[in-house]
């Protein structure tokens, strides 16, 4: 990677830990309970390694063999990799040996083939269940009536460590209607935690709506643009 393309990332993540800082003073929240997670996917392991060198641990990848392409050529570093796009049932053997997160769980199919075919020697894999609030027809996720019973599931399964939830809402433009929408979410995930109150993580805001997200009490923004730049 390029010096300037190093320096290019290191102004963004200063830019973005600092929106971040101003959002979480701007409304009393615990800026310590907020995760950042890299979403590093279409962009090379030498910027994943530039990002690395600034203090990030966790990226998310969505495409599995671009993803495991970078997880082989940066071994050496004590990444936490996140799955977070759509699965494959064929794929889940790779992702439950390969990475430490799998944020896009919709199915009881997947819990069961992530659990069986999570590797002994590793923790149980942490997951969060993609929730689709909104019952949008084109998109992944589990409505809400039937969250309940699929983290119940995973409650249940040894090789699995229920973390959360993780929602991507419909686009919207102006603020007031992002946090509307991120409000319903994160009321859905207290009740939710009410009867799996190790559930610590909901994850939920993108570049695009990152002041809202936080706002309304995600603990998990997933940041790629504004982070890498546009995707190639």
């Amino acid at each position: 990677m390029s010096k300037n393309t190093t320096i290019t990332i290191t102004t963004h993540v200063n830019k973005i830990r600092q929106d971040i800082h101003d959002i979480c003073r701007k409304y009393h929240i615990n800026i310590n309970g907020l995760k950042l997670l890299a979403v590093s996917k279409t962009h090379p392991a030498s910027a994943i390694q530039a990002a690395f060198e600034q203090g990030i641990t966790e990226f998310g990848e969505s495409y599995l063999q671009e993803a495991l392409d970078k997880i082989h050529a940066l071994k050496q570093l004590p990444i936490e990799w996140h799955f977070i796009g759509p699965i494959q049932s064929n794929k889940t053997q790779q992702i439950a040996a390969n990475f430490n997160w799998v944020q896009s769980v919709d199915r009881e199919k997947l819990l069961l083939r992530l659990n069986q075919q999570r590797p002994t020697e590793l923790p149980p894999i942490n997951i969060c269940v993609q929730i689709n609030y909104f019952n949008e027809p084109q998109k992944k996720g589990t409505n809400k009536e039937d969250i309940p019973k699929l983290l119940e599931l995973a409650n249940q399964l040894p090789n699995i460590n229920l973390r959360g939830m993780m929602a991507i809402p419909p686009k919207a433009g102006e603020f007031e209607a992002q946090l509307s929408q991120f409000q319903q979410i994160a009321a859905f995930f207290k009740q939710c935690q009410k009867n799996f109150p190790q559930m610590d993580t909901l994850s939920m805001g993108m570049s695009g709506d990152l002041e809202a997200a936080i706002a309304a009490g995600s603990s998990m923004v997933r940041i790629g643009t504004a982070l890498f730049g546009a995707r190639k």
